[in-house]
Order: C-alpha cells, then sequence, then structure tokens
C-alpha cells in the first residue's frame, strides 16, 4: 500500500459516507484493493459492529429512493442484488405491496397524464408499467382508476 491510497477502512468509510452500502456490496467494492496483510472481513465487521453498516438501513434507503418510480418486483430485485437477506427484502417490501396500485396510478399519470383511447397506445403505457416493476392487478386497477378519472362510463 503506498503512503497516499486510503487503508481499506477508509475506502469503506469514504463509500458509506456517499450512500448507504450493504456487506456484500463492499466486499465486492473493496476486494481489488486488499493487500496481503488487510484482512478485509475483520475491516467490515468491525464497521458493522460500530452501526456503520446495516442491513435494513440499506433496504429502507432503496426503498425509499426508488418506490416513486418502481413498483415492488423491481425494488425486490434490486435489494437482492445488494446481497440482503430474504427476511430484510420483505420486512422493507411491506407497506410497499398495500400501495403498489397507488404507485403506479401517481406513475402513470406523471408519465403520460391520459389513458389512450386506442388499444395500441393503451398496451404500450400498460407495458411501461410492467417494464418498471409493477403487478399485473396494479397495473389494471391504475389503468381502471386512470380511464374513470377522465371521465369515461366503461372502464378498461
Amino acid at each position: 500500500m503506498g503512503l497516499n491510497s486510503p487503508s481499506l477502512k477508509g475506502r469503506a468509510l469514504r463509500y458509506l459516507s456517499q450512500r448507504e452500502h450493504s456487506r456484500s456490496e463492499l466486499v465486492r467494492k473493496l476486494a481489488p484493493y486488499v493487500q496481503e496483510a488487510d484482512d478485509l472481513n475483520a475491516v467490515l465487521t468491525d464497521l458493522e459492529a460500530k452501526g456503520f453498516i446495516n442491513e435494513e438501513r440499506v433496504a429502507q434507503s432503496v426503498v425509499h429512493q426508488q418506490s416513486g418510480k418502481l413498483g415492488t418486483a423491481r425494488i425486490r430485485q434490486t435489494l437482492h442484488a445488494k446481497g440482503l437477506d430474504a427476511d430484510t427484502i420483505s420486512q422493507a417490501l411491506q407497506a410497499l405491496e398495500r400501495s403498489e396500485s397507488e404507485r403506479a396510478l401517481a406513475l402513470w399519470k406523471r408519465k403520460f397524464g391520459f389513458v389512450a383511447t386506442d388499444a395500441k397506445e393503451r398496451l404500450r403505457q400498460m407495458q411501461f408499467l410492467a417494464r418498471r416493476g409493477f403487478s399485473a392487478d396494479a397495473i389494471r386497477q391504475a389503468s381502471k382508476a386512470s380511464f374513470t378519472d377522465q371521465g369515461n362510463e366503461t372502464p378498461l
């Protein structure tokens, strides 16, 4: 390790100061910098014991940042990719599953502002929500609500 290069702990703290990171993310990011005398596992265990690494905080941060633009399935995928365990993921997503239809409707209104009258455009709008990770039920409810909000008498 050179005189000017930061230690593993210094690098980890710099990453953590920018945003919340899970332990597995830090392992992946710090692995290229491990030297012979370094013990990456000991550094991360110390940071975890001091509260700098917290899986629940990571999950809540991701949920807070992405809940306005992504569905529950995509957020679950993101949390899984961060290396979080299944219990932490399910606890973080409990409230989101109840509000998925409302979030899909809000995103639909922000993105489009209308429900298309032709089937091709309506399908495109629904596919947009599906790509964002919203469930078919949430998409259906959002499209019905958008359609009736415009004063149309029959839902999709």
